[in-house]
């Protein structure tokens, strides 16, 4: 009777070892060019007692959804302009930032032109579709001396804002993940790092034009690592993090990346600042955040903000 009751104990023991829930386990959602760094993240994790599974995206639309829905716990994959406009079209999305990764700076790269300066009249362009990196593509045009853009654009802004098109160019919205393959088809196309990379292109010497990844304007374009709300003090989660930014996984993104994307560790208060600015409500003149010592209510100035009155800290009230 004793040995019976043992094999069932011992038995009970091992299916609650196989079939209990793997607090540790951890699925991040990636749909970017920095796959080996993940990779790292992976191998590292494990000394910790840490299961990471990577599921890869090719829809830059499906990533926010799965985490949402608990398909993933974490993604990596988007820029702060991108998940803001998530929010504002998904506004029972409880998704925020807690760390930051890389900035990928955003190109303009041909087959048929050389220089900038060689695009011709009427040429084809081909920027993506979705309106944060579609506002990105066209202010990357206007720096590029192709157009001039309305005074008011914004992070949402769209071909309809296009206050000068000297060169009459053709411009035309697709998905990002065309806009790579589109190069033999158009004279110059805007194309995200992460899609250059995967196309084979060189994401730092290719491009005939390249984003500046020194300017304030390029802030709200640091990609960052999203959770769901509740999950953005988890310890696991945060561990991770810490691995992303380890010596370890910062040299295979820069081996992966060929040194094409700028490695970006934001504080917390630095991640809430850029938070501020990318926030719906300063796309308009007057938004929601005020000085905490004179009290008066900010200004929107183009990317930044600045108090009315003397160079105040400003603090969100709502």
């Amino acid at each position: 009777m004793k040995k019976i009751l043992g094999v069932i104990i011992l038995a009970v023991l091992v299916l609650s070892a196989c079939g209990g829930k793997n607090d540790k386990q951890v699925t991040v959602g990636v749909a970017s060019n920095d796959t080996k760094a993940w990779e790292k993240v992976k191998e590292l994790a494990k000394k910790d007692g840490i299961d990471v599974q990577i599921k890869h995206f090719s829809d830059y639309n499906v990533p926010n959804k799965a985490l949402s829905d608990g398909d993933i716990d974490m993604n990596a994959f988007q820029h702060f302009a991108f998940l803001n406009e998530y929010k504002k079209a998904h506004k029972d999305a409880k998704i925020e930032a807690i760390s930051t990764t890389v900035l990928a700076p955003l190109g303009i790269y041909s087959k048929k032109v050389k220089d900038i300066k060689d695009v011709k009249d009427g040429a084809q362009v081909m920027i993506p579709n979705d309106v944060s990196n579609q506002a990105r593509a066209l202010k990357l045009l206007e720096s590029a001396g192709l157009i001039k853009l309305k005074d008011n654009f914004g992070l949402s802004g769209t071909t309809k804002d296009i206050k000068d098109n000297p060169k009459h160019l053709k411009i035309k919205e697709v998905d990002a993940q065309q806009t790579a393959r589109a190069l033999d088809d158009v004279d110059i196309s805007v194309i995200n790092n992460g899609v250059a990379t995967k196309a084979g292109l060189d994401a730092k010497k290719d491009p005939i034009y390249l984003e500046s990844s020194t300017s304030d304007a390029v802030k709200p374009y640091i990609n960052l690592i999203a959770v769901n709300s509740k999950d953005k003090d988890n310890k696991t989660y945060k561990k991770i993090v810490d691995l992303y930014h380890s010596k370890e996984a910062q040299e295979a993104l820069k081996k992966d990346t060929k040194d094409g994307e700028k490695a970006v560790d934001l504080s917390q208060k630095e991640i809430k600042d850029i938070d501020i600015w990318v926030y719906p409500q300063w796309n308009s003149l007057i938004c929601s955040v005020y000085c905490e010592v004179c009290g008066q209510q900010a200004l929107h100035m183009q990317w930044a903000s600045q108090c009315t009155t003397l160079e105040c800290k400003l603090t969100d009230k709502e």
